[in-house]
């Protein structure tokens, strides 16, 4: 990969989504070839195109810039900040999940953040296992069974789980909010205090009548339609 020195510190990129909705971001770290999960990151993305489709490759630069900028951020702190060094540590080699348009918008943000000279930049495909490099006309086949493929296809398949369960989580919250909310009198005052006193929907699915009229803010009335409805 061209690097100056082995790569003690490396950081890998994924987008998720689901039919357009729940777009997350990941950041995950390897250090010394050992996860570190204490520093992993995770993003709701922000970006809204024209069209209101969901752009992989817009998603990827608000992660990466968000997460770059916050490294200038830190390295500018003044005196009386206490610096994040999870935010403030560049990695010895970022790798974003994606080919040579990820790769591409990856060299975009580092450009204009002026870290292009400093973090070391990879694109790695998933079907046909690629490493894509800035400045190299073709893509690296690294052999099957070599240690750097191990780790390099480790460090992407963990940023796209922990990207996964993220998305999953939020669109199973989202289905929550959905489901109460569907049921005459439950708004968000009242889903969030039956969230709260049960814990989840199938408590509340398993509750009495009288256990979710005595939740506060709730009637009979209500509770006899959660009851019937959920």
């Amino acid at each position: 990969l061209d690097l100056t020195k082995p790569p003690t510190r490396i950081e890998c990129f994924d987008i998720s989504t689901l039919q357009g909705t729940n777009t997350v971001g990941s950041m995950v770290v390897f250090v010394q070839g050992a996860p570190r999960k204490g520093d992993y990151r995770r993003f709701k993305v922000r970006t809204v195109t024209q069209t209101g489709q969901p752009d992989d490759f817009a998603a990827m630069r608000e992660v990466l810039q968000r997460r770059f900028q916050r490294a200038v951020e830190e390295e500018l702190a003044g005196p009386g900040r206490r610096p994040d060094p999870v935010w403030k540590i560049l990695p010895d080699l970022l790798i974003v999940d994606g080919g040579k348009g990820q790769l591409g918008v990856a060299v975009e943000v580092l450009k204009e953040l002026g870290l292009y000279e400093v973090v070391p930049v990879a694109g790695l495909a998933k079907r046909e296992e690629l490493l894509f490099l800035p400045e190299g006309p073709e893509p690296i086949r690294l052999p099957k069974d070599s240690p750097e493929m191990y780790l390099v296809q480790r460090v992407r398949d963990e940023a796209h789980r922990f990207a996964v369960t993220y998305q999953r989580n939020l669109r199973g919250k989202a289905m929550i909010r959905s489901r109460l909310e569907d049921i005459p009198g439950i708004g968000m005052k009242r889903r969030r205090a039956l969230l709260k006193h049960f814990g989840s929907i199938d408590a509340i699915r398993n509750a009495s009548v009288d256990e979710i009229a005595a939740v506060p803010g709730m009637t009979r009335a209500v509770a006899q339609r959660v009851k019937e409805l959920l």
